[in-house]
């Protein structure tokens, strides 16, 4: 195929304007399911797990990396690892966050009888709420977009970005309700510029 540089920029700078408008289009979906996620994870009493397969799972681990990083301690669980023991990992007081676009990821469907039989709180995130995951939890968001940006509509391009959108606002929803400080941030980033910043303050006046 020949491309030259203009149609390339042209081409990247329209994909970019497609998916800003396709996730915009995920807030229809925001209802008083999101409401009960946000209330199920400022009561859990133990931890926010987060799983999912394949894109999924990527970006289950970036959004667990997210809330632990802002005062939810959270873990990525690998929905595969899960049945071959992992799912050890989960206690009944914990919010589990399942992530599957279609809702019938057979890897993360396959979690649910542990999942019941341990009791704890699962947060589905899928396009369908008739999905089998979706009925299968005791919340279930729907996370939306119309296509994906790729020219043949398959790649998880846009409905990936939705999903990470969605549990970045999410996080900072529960962040924001936990009144988390940046002092706080501070303490979970010690070699960034803030967290240097607030040690050298707390050994001063250890020292004083």
């Amino acid at each position: 195929m020949k491309y030259n540089r203009e149609d390339v920029i042209a081409n990247i700078k329209k994909k970019i304007m497609e998916e800003s408008t396709l996730l915009q289009g995920t807030i229809q979906y925001v209802d008083d399911a999101f409401f009960e996620a946000v209330k199920a994870i400022m009561a859990c009493k133990g931890k926010l797990v987060i799983t999912g397969v394949g894109k999924s799972g990527h970006i289950g681990k970036k959004l667990a990396a997210t809330f632990s990083c802002i005062g939810t301690p959270s873990v990525f669980v690998h929905s595969c690892e899960s049945l071959h023991g992992d799912i050890g990992m989960i206690e009944d007081k914990d919010v589990v966050i399942m992530i599957s676009n279609s809702g019938k990821t057979d890897e993360v469907v396959k979690m649910l009888p542990s999942l019941n039989i341990l009791g704890c709180k699962k947060i589905a995130m899928t396009r369908d709420n008739d999905s089998p995951l979706a009925k299968g939890c005791d919340i279930a968001l729907c996370v939306k977009v119309e296509r994906e940006i790729d020219h043949l509509n398959l790649a998880p391009t846009s409905s990936a970005l939705a999903v990470l959108a969605v549990g970045d606002a999410l996080a900072v929803t529960v962040s924001e309700l936990k009144e988390f400080t940046k002092e706080q941030f501070a303490v979970r980033h010690p070699l960034g510029a803030l967290g240097q910043q607030l040690l050298k303050e707390y050994e001063k006046a250890v020292k004083s």
